[in-house]
């Protein structure tokens, strides 16, 4: 009879398994066909050791008791050649008897007990047999070699300090950066490119390297901050920032012609706001530098600096050109200002309104607001509004603590990635503060990240009627990372879809109500449009659901 050898996939292990290749031992004229037989593919460790044998034979039929394999010096190799078989699969290798031998050689190396019949007077390695066999196993031995080879590609030069600040960076964007597929390029593949030729001699070669390696991803979000800058924006992020109080959008273009940087929103008394600049206006040019070509953050770097120092700004508001000439100062980001409004009306039932101004969301935000509310509700409130106008966002946090003061139960937000939802914010209702007074929320397009998750939460919970007009549309969240030199990434590491399941980025939150142009936008002007009953205040049906 014929023995029959195969293998799972010509680029898996080398594994032979003879089938039926004994006479019966209780009819020796009963004699069972060949088969082909598949077995599935070791680990390497495995692999590499199979490669020292020549062949590696296994019969499938399981007897009463395992066969015993003599070597030529007459000990049992049984226990030799099972010992890694064993450990891939137990079960399996209980019902097999394993032995190596060449085909060359077989007669001689294999001594089988009697039950298992004389198998050396019936094998027979025909040329065919043995070329299968033969580049069966030489796939298989290539495969170790490639892997071996594969591995040793290690470069053999050792990291420089300014190599591994490179890697530390590369390794954050690995493994928080939302786009998996990195813009459509091997990130494995270009970490080591980098290593072998971007010159990282110095810390601002390196700083250099790493900027080029985050263009890459063409995401204006995720980019690399000096110290410096790590350390301001940490600083602007806990309630203080020195520069002169702007909020700068993505680029835009007027009218076809000039571009330049949209204002988002101005820092109520900061040097900004007191010149006159408003959200939409465009900034042309800092200290005689056009922005036509200039990155929003380069933009918001020459915007900041030490305090008495001065920048001058081109300014396009409507129609005309502004030329100011700024004064840095310290900005203080107090995030919330409030005040009750009172509308008279005739009897004791008139309408007690709390306005609540938030201006931005740093790690005071939460606090300021809940302290806010207890002091208008001390003054008998019967219903709030929430000012969100050329509010830019900050701490993605306290935009979730926030909408858990006005909600009792719902989904605050999705978080997704490329595969889709990956988390949800939601409350249960045990940090609500205000969920039962009327809400009115107040956006504009200066409304923006932070500011639009509340404000889609509030709106799509069924929690506070939105008025206005549609919100920027920044729909992706950042983390930022120091490194171990004290510089710092910001990393778009998801986005985020309303309760509703609304993509803002790009679109923003579509208001219920429009307001009229003529609203005002501080909380003195608010009350005092209130009590005026032919204002564009009472124009517009504020708690009318």
């Amino acid at each position: 009879m014929e023995v029959f050898a195969t293998s799972a996939t010509p680029s898996s292990c080398p594994h032979y398994l003879i089938s039926n290749f004994h006479s019966n031992p209780k009819s020796p004229s009963i004699k069972t066909t060949p088969q082909v037989l598949k077995w599935k593919c070791l680990p390497l460790g495995v692999v590499e050791a199979r490669a020292k044998f020549s062949l590696m034979c296994a019969r499938t039929r399981s007897i009463k008791r395992p066969i015993s394999y003599g070597g030529t010096d007459g000990s049992s190799k049984q226990d030799s050649l099972l010992g890694p078989i064993r450990r891939f699969n137990r079960s399996f290798v209980s019902q097999f008897g394993l032995f190596s031998a060449s085909c060359s050689k077989l007669k001689e190396k294999l001594k089988l007990r009697r039950r298992a019949g004389s198998l050396y007077k019936v094998i027979n390695c025909p040329e065919k047999f043995r070329q299968h066999v033969f580049v069966r196993f030489v796939v298989g031995v290539m495969v170790v070699m490639s892997v071996s080879v594969s591995v040793s590609k290690v470069p053999s030069w050792a990291l420089t300090e300014e190599n591994l600040l490179f890697l530390e960076a590369w390794r954050m964007i690995d493994r928080a950066y939302v786009d998996k597929s990195f813009n459509g390029q091997s990130w494995f593949r270009y970490r080591e490119n980098a290593l072998r030729s971007e010159p990282m001699n110095n810390r601002e070669e390196t700083y250099m390297a790493i900027k080029k390696m985050l263009a890459t991803l063409e995401d204006p979000f995720t980019r690399f901050l000096e110290p410096e800058k790590f350390k301001s924006l940490r600083s602007g992020t806990q309630g203080a920032l020195t520069g002169v109080g702007l909020s700068i959008g993505y680029p835009t273009k007027i009218d076809g012609s000039s571009a330049g940087l949209v204002v988002i929103s101005a820092a109520p008394g900061g040097p900004a706001n007191r010149a006159g600049i408003l959200s939409g206006d465009v900034i042309l040019a800092i200290d005689d530098t056009s922005t036509e070509t200039m990155g929003i953050y380069d933009a918001a770097e020459r915007l900041q600096g030490s305090e008495g120092s001065s920048v001058k700004l081109t300014v396009l508001s409507g129609p005309e050109i502004k030329h100011l000439d700024l004064m840095r100062e310290k900005v203080s980001l107090n995030p919330v200002k409030s005040r009750l409004c009172v509308v008279p009306q005739s009897g004791k039932d008139s309408p007690r309104i709390g306005y609540i101004k938030l201006t931005t969301f740093n790690q005071n935000a939460s606090g300021a607001v809940k302290e806010a509310i207890k002091t208008l509700r001390d003054n008998n409130v019967n219903a709030f509004v929430l000012d969100l106008r050329d509010n830019s966002g900050g701490l993605f946090p306290e935009g979730i603590e926030i909408a858990k003061i006005w909600l009792d139960k719902g989904v605050i937000v999705y978080i997704c990635d490329s595969r889709g939802v990956r988390d949800i914010y939601d409350t249960d209702g045990s940090q609500a503060v205000a969920t039962k007074e009327p809400l009115a929320v107040l956006v504009n397009k200066g409304t923006a990240s932070a500011s639009e998750i509340l404000a889609g939460a509030l709106k799509d919970n069924k929690r506070a009627v939105l008025f206005g007009e549609p919100t920027f549309g920044k729909g992706k969240i950042q983390s930022v990372f120091e490194l171990s030199d004290g510089s710092g990434l910001a990393v778009t590491v998801a986005r985020y879809e309303t309760p509703a399941h609304t993509d803002i980025d790009k679109v923003g939150v579509i208001p219920d109500h429009p307001l009229p142009t003529s609203f005002p936008n501080d909380e003195e002007g608010f009350c005092k449009c209130l009590q005026d009953p032919a204002s564009a205040c009472n124009k517009v049906e504020l708690f009318a659901r």
